[in-house]
């Protein structure tokens, strides 16, 4: 019987365009690729999935690719983050059902030892039981923000109960342990998980949670972020997930990555190949401090650096309190031609929101 997960992994890649046509069902194929927006079957084009090729090795059949945050894998691991499966037995388990397979006999399996308390492990469960973030209290905050267009935002999820641990600041009497969470992917330049951030909520996502520490990351963070869209010869950097989301709202497709802290975003790895580096730049000390460190960094590397600098504060105070169109206008001011053309969208009527 193919009970092993690499033979079912091959059972799968015969069948690939079945999986995509029960998994994927808002994409369509085009050639030898199925073509759908994410994981989470959002219609769109950013993730394709090999439809033919060799059982393995270079242009395997199965193989996707998600170009809008980095994700790839087989099969096995797109059935797993279709249907939110957080163990290798859960998605064997889904696999055969697909395939139609019989199970192996039950055996008694031991319940998972506890993550390490903010190690990379316990970051990757919390964002495998996490969900998508569309028509959640973390949608409803982001919007609160004025970030309303949220395509290919794949490294952002939602946990309605995220357990809170209080520390001396916090009232002992507290009303509540867990709060809503908006929980961003913390990747490395391959796109692997190296943490998570969650930023806690109020319960109607008017605002954040009433803690003394709304935001707190887990895992491995240094020279890495949350990441938009994958870099190729020009890219973002900054400190925030809401400044770099509101620079996304008039740059939809600029590469970004948000380092989290002014400390991290100096230590940030750049890809190999990028020619031209945006340091979105808080006005405060360890801002100013953190952009000329990095740029600094890329210049050394042969790197070009240029500063985009919000009015106000950062640029999510530009975008909710001077409007989308007056942002824009600032960004255009700060970019060469070419990118304007290539990066900039002013006409907010095209804007999609999610």
């Amino acid at each position: 019987m193919p009970d092993t997960a690499a033979e079912i992994a091959r059972r799968l890649a015969r069948e690939a365009e079945a999986v995509c046509r029960h998994y994927l069902s808002n994409g369509r194929r085009e050639g030898r690729y199925w073509l759908v927006g994410d994981v989470e079957n959002t219609p769109g084009r950013s993730l394709f999935v090999r439809l033919t090729g060799p059982e393995s090795g270079k242009g395997a059949a199965g193989k996707w690719t998600d170009a809008a945050t980095g994700e790839h894998g087989d099969l096995l691991d797109l059935i797993a983050a279709a249907r939110k499966l957080d163990s290798v037995a859960a998605t064997l388990d889904e696999a055969r059902t697909f395939l139609r397979l019989p199970w192996p006999e039950p055996q008694l399996r031991s319940k998972p030892d506890p993550a390490p308390q903010g190690s990379p492990e316990a970051a990757r469960r919390l964002w495998a039981i996490s969900q998508p973030i569309h028509g959640t209290v973390a949608e409803a905050y982001l919007r609160s923000r004025g970030i309303t267009d949220l395509r290919n935002c794949g490294s952002l999820r939602f946990h309605p109960r995220c357990w809170y641990r209080g520390d001396p600041d916090d009232p002992v009497d507290r009303v509540r342990d867990a709060w809503p969470a908006l929980i961003a992917f913390v990747r490395d330049g391959s796109g692997k998980l190296t943490g998570v951030h969650r930023t806690w909520l109020a319960l109607d996502g008017s605002g954040k949670a009433p803690v003394s520490t709304p935001r707190r990351a887990m895992g491995q963070l240094l020279g890495h972020g949350v990441r938009f869209g994958v870099a190729d010869d020009v890219m973002a950097a900054g400190e925030g997930i809401e400044t770099m989301l509101s620079l996304r709202q008039v740059t939809p497709a600029l590469p970004m990555v948000a380092a989290l802290s002014a400390n991290h975003l100096a230590a940030l790895e750049m890809p190999v190949g990028l020619r031209r580096l945006y340091l979105v730049r808080d006005d405060d000390s360890a801002g100013h401090g953190a952009v000329e460190a990095l740029s600094d960094r890329a210049t050394a590397a042969g790197i070009e650096a240029l500063t985009l600098d919000a009015s106000l504060g950062d640029l999510n105070d530009d975008l909710r309190l001077l409007g989308r169109d007056v942002l824009a206008a600032g960004i255009r001011l700060q970019l060469p031609p070419e990118d304007v053309d290539r990066f900039l969208v002013v006409d907010s009527s095209s804007r999609s929101a999610a």
